[in-house]
């Protein structure tokens, strides 16, 4: 059994994985992030910052549910968010779709070719009886 003490409030809890946060507060988390979700649905156009000045949560942990793509901005400059590789703004996740597709094709220019597998070729079976050696 692991026990840990709770990031946010210090109780002990059985840690198995993820954030090592107790119940309850990954609970509360959950109910932010959902205010949060119902704000920016609402609100479009709005930015990080005022998302959160208006829920009041940190921009930090905003920014980490846009990386997770588990938030959408409606504008990609509205999250203040940008690709980890080229630097475009982006409404969610690390990278853009362009820089996602180069990955995706570098990647599988490095996997070997499967060659398709030839049919095998039938020798021709002579009419004459064949015996097993014992």
């Amino acid at each position: 059994m692991n026990v840990r003490n709770c990031r946010k409030c210090g109780n002990l809890f059985n840690y198995v994985t993820g954030q090592p946060i107790c119940p309850n507060c990954k609970a509360k988390l959950e109910e932010t992030f959902q205010q949060v979700k119902d704000y920016i649905n609402a609100n479009g156009s709005a930015s990080v910052r005022d998302v959160a000045r208006e829920c009041e949560v940190d921009e930090g942990q905003i920014r980490q549910w846009v990386r997770e793509e588990r938030l959408v901005f409606a504008e990609p400059t509205a999250a203040g968010i940008v690709c980890e590789s080229c630097g475009t703004p982006i409404s969610t996740g690390r990278f853009c779709e362009k820089c996602k597709a180069n990955t995706i094709n570098s990647l599988n220019g490095l996997m070997p070719k499967k060659e398709a597998p030839q049919p095998m070729k039938k020798e021709k079976e002579s009419p004459r009886m064949r015996f097993l050696d014992k």
